[in-house]
């Protein structure tokens, strides 16, 4: 039977029938529906997606499987795409099936090592990595399986990675991208950090490992580079390709497209100043496509494999605007799909053609709730820092900003540190429904930021209480300075770097915000080294362990730069949130804020999250934190 066309739209409107609104609300923003590429049919023909709603009442989500052609038209309802595309799963030959689940490798229960005591509840580690973004170790790793195919059905699969206490995918994000068949089906090639426990915890040395089928032998592709090396992938000629980071321990550090050109490493990327984020091949197998920030967007961009090894060409922008890129689902012809997004919309697949760089929205799965709100006024703006180097600020509007008026202000303070201050659309920070609600957004990509040039974003590290901090008052300053805006009813938020910017800003704040929101944040440098999970992050961030006060930048980052020594200064009403399963920035810190503001007769409130991680993922959760956010903004400014 033949699958039913029916206009998107039509499948995706009903619940916004009836409760029209004239601009973005909580409600509203978790009701809007969320795209996912999937990829391309392998005709090229067609694109396929997913289609994610949050039931905020059942607290549940669904998702529901589409196809529209690259051309444009109406998309399809299909209850499975896997006969559209290659498994890529299956080896070329199609004589193997690669799975992965968890294997336990390692004893890390009371009765993994005392049988007998079968209901003790107790955790028993000898080293680090005990926990890991929201999971406490268990002693299970994540390993790749290759399973004989006989008559279309797998048999019980052989672990290339037995005994091994390592994870493929890696934990806690990794997946497909991790693993994946050589052209001819030889070798298996895999992305994994071969070390264990406190070794893990401070290191960054990801390989790729190739696994031979008929030696049963591994090889380390990588061995020589120390940094991160992720997402292999073949062209259609059988080259390999990669992304490297260099240095060991440095989870930010320069991300550059590497190829393997007749057994020589070539790093197309080298000599760009900016970093990548992913990348496909070309169909030719003649050049790579990829994504970098820059300058407050993500954008498309295309080097050329070059003909000798060693020799990389020059670095072309496809696309241009203002907005994000933030997937390449793939090519057909000249044209690629991609997905993308900006301040006022929520994802949704476009075509680019690859010659001119235009754009053309397929999907428009929304359109029909953006069609009935006002949407907000974003610019861009040059700020002269503190050292006269000009920073991009973006202001975003109420959608009926009227300049005569005046409005509260909120500074955001992005996360990272080093993550772009981009065109993205975020269903908890999201500047659409600040605007919305009144307020103009005051977001600036400070020193820290990737799209500017490497030197300004590696600036941050050891300097976490200096320059960026400059920045961050330079931009409010700047702002604040115009009519409209109310310099009374400023406020200051973030979470995670963001928040530690906020508890930061608390103490040095001069009297500018009249409230703060701190989610997740560092207060307590020396109790955040004590007990976050990734070491490596702080100890490059940091400059290492508060005890070596030899180091002028240990010294600082756990002196000067430490939060908790502003906090007497502190007199300004705070909000902490804080999710009880975030190990990366763990509960004690805000905690331990909260404490302090209390202690101090600060008007303050403290939101717990016991079930969420670094970030809120349920329905429910998410709107509660939106209504107490701004229910604080209300009381305060």
């Amino acid at each position: 039977m033949k699958p039913k066309i029916i206009p998107l739209i039509l499948l995706l409107i009903i619940p916004f029938v009836g409760n029209t609104q004239d601009r973005m609300s909580p409600g509203l923003l978790w009701s809007l529906n969320r795209v996912s590429a999937i990829g391309l049919t392998d005709d090229n023909s067609r694109a396929l997606f997913s289609v994610t709603r949050y039931d905020t009442i059942e607290n549940t989500k669904s998702t529901l499987n589409y196809m529209i052609p690259v051309k444009g038209g109406a998309a399809v309802l299909i209850e499975d795409y896997k006969h559209l595309i290659t498994n890529a799963d299956l080896s070329p030959d199609g004589k193997f099936l690669l799975s992965t689940k968890a294997v336990k490798v390692k004893k890390t229960q009371g009765k993994d090592f005392y049988p007998h005591l079968d209901k003790s509840n107790v955790s028993i580690y000898h080293q680090l990595n005990y926990r890991h973004w929201d999971q406490w170790e268990d002693g299970a790793y994540s390993h790749v399986f290759i399973s004989p195919v006989t008559n279309g059905e797998a048999a019980e699969g052989k672990d290339i990675m037995e005994g091994e206490p390592y994870d493929c995918p890696q934990q806690p994000f990794g997946g497909g991208e991790d693993y994946l068949w050589n052209p001819d089906g030889t070798q298996v090639l895999y992305v994994t950090k071969k070390k264990y426990g406190t070794e893990y915890a401070v290191s960054t040395n990801t390989d790729i490992y190739a696994y031979s089928l008929s030696s049963g032998l591994t090889t380390n592709l990588t061995e020589s580079n120390k940094g991160y090396d992720t997402n292999p992938a073949f062209s259609n000629q059988g080259t390999l390709a990669w992304l490297q980071m260099e240095e060991d321990g440095y989870e930010s550090d320069k991300n550059d497209l590497v190829v393997m050109l007749n057994g020589q490493k070539t790093n197309l990327t080298g000599h760009w100043d900016n970093t990548v984020r992913g990348f496909k091949w070309a169909d030719d197998s003649k050049s790579i496509y990829f994504t970098a920030a820059i300058k407050g967007t993500v954008h498309l961009f295309q080097v050329t494999i070059p003909k000798n090894p060693g020799k990389p060409t020059e670095v072309e922008q496809i696309t241009e605007g203002q907005y994000d890129i933030t997937s390449l689902v793939g090519q057909a012809g000249n044209t690629m799909v991609v997905s993308r997004t900006d301040m006022n919309h929520a994802t949704e697949l476009y075509t680019v053609n690859l010659k001119s760089g235009e754009m053309v929205q397929l999907t428009h799965v929304n359109d029909s709730i953006y069609h009935q709100i006002g949407l907000s006024r974003v610019e861009k703006r040059l700020v002269t820092t503190t050292d006269n180097r000009e920073m991009v600020t973006w202001v975003i509007y109420p959608p009926d900003f009227d300049a005569t008026r005046k409005y509260p202000t909120l500074l955001y303070c992005q996360g990272g540190p080093q993550g772009a201050l981009s065109q993205f659309y975020s269903y908890r920070w999201n500047f659409q429904l600040m605007a919305a609600q009144g307020y103009i957004v005051v977001a600036p990509n400070r020193r820290g930021m990737p799209g500017y040039g490497v030197e300004w974003n590696e600036q941050i590290s050891g300097d976490y209480g200096g320059q960026n901090m400059l920045d961050y008052l330079s931009a409010i300053d700047d702002v604040a300075g115009e009519s409209y805006v109310d310099r009374e009813r400023l406020g200051c938020v973030g979470a995670s770097y963001g928040g530690y910017s906020v508890f930061y800003l608390a103490g040095i704040h001069e009297g500018r915000f009249k409230s703060f929101i701190a989610h997740d944040g560092i207060f307590n440098t020396r109790s955040m080294y004590g007990t976050t999970e990734e070491l490596f992050f702080v100890n490059y961030d940091l400059g290492g362990a508060y005890w070596e006060q030899n180091n002028e930048t240990v010294r600082k980052s756990f002196g000067v730069f430490n939060p908790i020594e502003q906090v007497s200064r502190w007199n300004t009403p705070i909000m902490i949130i804080q999710g009880g399963k975030d190990y990366r920035v763990p509960l004690g810190q805000s905690l331990e804020a909260f404490q302090a503001a209390q202690l101090l007769g600060i008007k303050s409130k403290l939101l717990y999250f016991p079930e969420e991680n670094h970030w809120i993922l349920s329905a429910q959760n998410g709107l509660v934190w939106q209504k107490e956010f701004f229910k604080w903004l209300e009381e305060t400014l």
